[in-house]
């Protein structure tokens, strides 16, 4: 079994190696002004995510209007094919009633021609 011997230079080394660990995890006060500096990162985060939210929110308004307004146009314009339909409609039907008179009063003159 070979175990080292730890020399004084071992020792020395990690008495080194504590103390610098000790004073790097030793309790610090925090420099002046760092609450001041982290509150006002902090601040112009939210207002930073306050304006994206802003706009987003316009983006989505933007959105439903277009829609809105697509949607009324669409309505629009079918209404007056309906109601273009329903006058072709209409004329037609009084074309029919007026050439089913004309017929009509073809026949009663042609009759009376005849007699």
């Amino acid at each position: 079994m070979c175990v080292e011997r730890e020399t004084k230079d071992d020792l020395g080394l990690m008495d080194d190696f504590e103390r610098e660990l000790r004073a790097a995890m030793s309790r610090q006060a925090a420099p002046p002004g760092l609450k001041q500096a982290v509150m006002a990162r902090r601040r112009q985060a939210r207002a930073e995510q306050h304006r994206r939210m802003v706009w987003f929110e316009r983006l989505a308004a933007s959105l439903v209007l277009a829609g809105v307004v697509g949607g009324a146009v669409f309505w629009r314009n079918a209404e007056e094919k309906r109601k273009g339909e329903e006058a072709k409609r209409q004329v037609f039907s009084a074309l029919r009633i007026t050439n089913r008179a004309l017929q009509e009063m073809k026949v009663q003159l042609q009759e009376h021609d005849s007699r």
